[in-house]
């Protein structure tokens, strides 16, 4: 893999008294930037809902800063002036940088079934590294960047145990599990999601990483549809859905805490004898009912897979599921 170093600027110390955001920040920035060089990562969250006056979320990519707010309104609520000017200082002068590398977002509690669309067409692409791994992101024209950064200490357990492994990638988006466990040694992985968007984004984050096409595809399609057709046996699964969707490409709306137990049982289906299922969602309400797999050994990881830089240990949950050996 290439021994590329990331880039993590230096702050100053200091402390302003009249904006505990900034004083914030900085201790964030500098426990996690100790840890980001050791890892060869240059994309983290420095600021995570911390100080409830500011209900904000700031990531740092590779020199540039997305910024989500996140507000209760179902409207299009844009954060307070005072706000955004105190945020917008912070980073500029803890970090040197000018307001146009800092990337705004509104996080809206939308209605049940409302999907999020695509922002703008910027292409505004640049490459960051995750473990010495090479992602390609966009800050600009969706409201995720292409690399959901909750989930990185979950990739790099499947990556710890993917070595001589078939992995399946379920709801795959931008492919960075199947990149991992590719890098670890995979001997195989397939990796399907129904959107044409993600999938050439995740053939383009393969050839960052010279990952070869040949035993690493992709596949566009409903990944219940696949579900019910593949064939194929799989020593990893990862399952990692949307909360909701109601994409025009399927046949109907998807529930995940409705549609969970035929979604795990259709992929015990094609589960090793000593495979195992890793499956997650954001969903905060989700409950999972392990008396629906009796045959299976069920263990919350949850904990096991929040990054130290997110605070917000309810971002996301982790279950990690294999079956229970007879005879």
């Amino acid at each position: 893999m290439n021994e590329q170093l990331p880039f993590l600027p230096l702050i100053a110390d200091g402390e302003d008294k009249s904006s505990p955001l900034k004083n914030r920040i900085r201790k964030n920035y500098r426990h996690v930037r100790k840890w980001a060089g050791r890892t060869r990562t240059n994309c983290f969250r420095i600021y995570d809902r911390d100080i409830k006056e500011y209900p904000l979320a700031i990531d740092f990519y590779d020199g540039r800063f997305c910024v989500h707010f996140f507000t209760s309104s179902k409207g299009s609520d844009e954060p307070r002036q005072d706000l955004y000017d105190e945020a917008t200082n912070a980073i500029c002068s803890i970090f040197g940088v000018e307001t146009d590398c800092i990337y705004w977002r509104t996080r809206i509690k939308r209605e049940k079934t409302q999907q999020y669309e695509k922002a703008a067409d910027s292409r505004d692409f640049f490459i960051v590294l995750e473990y010495g791994a090479k992602f390609k992101v966009n800050l600009v024209d969706y409201l995720d960047t292409g690399l959901f950064l909750d989930h990185r200490e979950t990739r790099r357990l499947v990556a710890s145990i993917s070595s001589g492994k078939r992995l399946l990638n379920l709801f795959a988006y931008t492919c960075s599990f199947s990149v991992h466990a590719a890098l670890a040694g995979a001997a195989f992985t397939k990796s399907v999601d129904m959107s044409n968007t993600y999938t050439d984004w995740g053939r383009h984050n393969y050839l960052l990483n010279a990952i070869s096409p040949n035993n690493n595809l992709i596949v566009r399609e409903d990944c219940l549809k696949f579900l019910e057709e593949e064939k194929m046996e799989y020593d990893i699964i990862v399952i990692d859905p949307p909360t909701i969707s109601r994409s025009k490409k399927m046949d109907q709306i998807f529930d995940i805490q409705i549609d969970y137990v035929s979604l795990i049982s259709q992929a015990l289906r094609l589960l090793s004898r000593d495979g195992v299922i890793f499956f997650s969602t954001n969903s905060r309400k989700f409950k999972l009912d392990e008396s629906q797999f009796p045959d299976c050994s069920i263990h919350d990881i949850t904990k096991k897979t929040i990054p130290i830089d997110f605070h917000n240990q309810k971002i996301h949950q982790c279950w990690k599921i294999s079956k229970i050996k007879k005879g």
